[in-house]
């Protein structure tokens, strides 16, 4: 039987997403699920459709990781470029501390956007969904909305960040009620307290009253030079925990990006549960291109899972592969803590990992020439993306999600 502080533990380990959802993966295999059923006939055309979309985008084969800094370049523009530039001068670590500033509050900032919202860039660009959020975020940033420092505005101060309002934010994404943004507050909330998160666990940030302190913590836990990607992890899920609703509660713990499934047995108190953590992994993800710039090796990228988000769970649905059981699914919009969603979510995980799997098969290729982050970029958010466009004219998902900005 599993203690308190053991059971967090374990539902934060990226092993226990997928032997969690391996498991509700393999009742849909077996036809005891609720809600969607698997055509494992699919599963081949799906990953051919992945490597051809892949090979559209990288033709020489050079993929790079599934990243916020991917949605920095669009249109031809590298909008990070010459924010990067101004920080030139600074000390290594302090360009670190800059990077982990931007990419953590700009994928937290990253939940759905909604069809029907758009963003003007200051080049004049009409941007929308994520690249859209990730360059509002970006120019937000710029322009100094997340530092409590007018004369050092790149930066993201605990301070500023537990006194941002929706009214503000609202402001730096342009949205109101001609350009509606859903998840506004929640999106707020979660940056308000991310601040006060930073103030009340100083040593999580290296007493920097900034989110850049915990690039000094990762570093300063690899004296070898080296980093495990889950450790990159479990450092977010313990640094950023307080800052995800409570959703699922151990030991008086708030777990985030955890849901429920009855197929989930464990045997102890954490029987039932599936972890997810979409939005740390993808942090984590985010963080790896920082962090090997400032010298750190990376290692055992494959550790992480792949994302359970709209695109990569759309693009299985899209494809045949994931079945809808009951019109219902399709027919209205899911809380995105309900059965359905976790059922959808678990079994995006297991079909990304046997997607990844078929393209090094095909192409002769291991997990570590090709690991599952550049086959998410290259990849399956994109044939998620792009497939849906091709049966949806608004590209919506097939599955839609109601969201409080910290799933999706």
């Amino acid at each position: 039987m599993s203690t308190a502080p053991d059971a967090v533990s374990v539902l934060r380990d990226p092993a226990t997403i997928r032997a969690r959802c391996g498991q509700v993966f393999a009742a849909a295999l077996a036809g005891r699920t609720s809600h969607f059923a698997l055509d494992m006939t699919r599963l081949a055309d799906c990953a051919r459709f992945v490597a051809r979309v892949m090979d559209d985008a990288y033709p020489d084969g050079r993929v790079p990781f599934h990243a916020r800094w991917r949605h920095f370049v669009c249109g031809g523009t590298d909008r990070w470029a010459p924010v990067a530039a101004l920080l030139a001068g600074r000390s290594p670590i302090e360009r670190l501390r800059a990077a982990f500033d931007l990419a953590i509050v700009s994928v937290l900032l990253d939940a759905g956007a909604g069809g029907a919202w758009r963003y003007r860039a200051v080049d004049g660009a009409v941007l929308t969904r994520s690249e859209g959020l990730a360059v509002a975020s970006l120019e937000m940033f710029a322009a100094g909305m997340f530092s409590a420092d007018p004369r050092d505005p790149l930066r993201a101060d605990a301070a500023a960040l537990a006194a941002l309002d929706a009214a503000a934010l609202a402001r730096g994404f342009q949205a109101g009620e001609t350009n509606p943004l859903i998840g506004l507050e929640g999106r707020a909330e979660l940056l308000r307290r991310l601040g006060a998160t930073i103030l009340d666990s100083a040593p999580r940030f290296a007493g920097l009253g900034r989110i850049g302190g915990l690039a000094d913590v990762l570093v300063g836990g690899a004296p070898d030079g080296k980093l495990h990607a889950a450790g990159i992890l479990q450092a977010l899920l313990e640094a950023l925990g307080p800052i995800w609703p409570a959703r699922v509660v151990v030991a008086g713990i708030g777990l985030g990006d955890v849901g429920r499934h009855p197929a989930a047995r464990a045997g102890d108190g954490t029987d039932g549960l599936v972890p997810f953590h979409k939005l740390s992994q993808w942090l984590a993800y985010s963080l790896i291109e920082p962090l090997q710039a400032h010298g750190l090796e990376v290692t055992a990228l494959d550790a992480l899972t792949g994302l359970p988000e709209y695109r990569n769970g759309g693009l299985f649905v899209d494809t045949g592969v994931i079945v809808p059981r009951h019109a219902d699914v399709l027919a209205r919009a899911h809380e995105a803590t309900s059965e359905l969603v976790v059922e959808w979510r678990a079994l995006t995980v297991c079909l990304l990992d046997r997607v990844a799997a078929a393209i090094r098969a095909a192409r002769g290729l291991d997990a570590v020439s090709l690991p599952l982050a550049k086959v998410l970029e290259g990849g399956t958010w994109a044939a998620g993306r792009r497939i849906a466009r091709e049966k949806r004219p608004d590209g919506r998902p097939p599955i839609a999600v109601i969201s409080d900005g910290t799933v999706f």
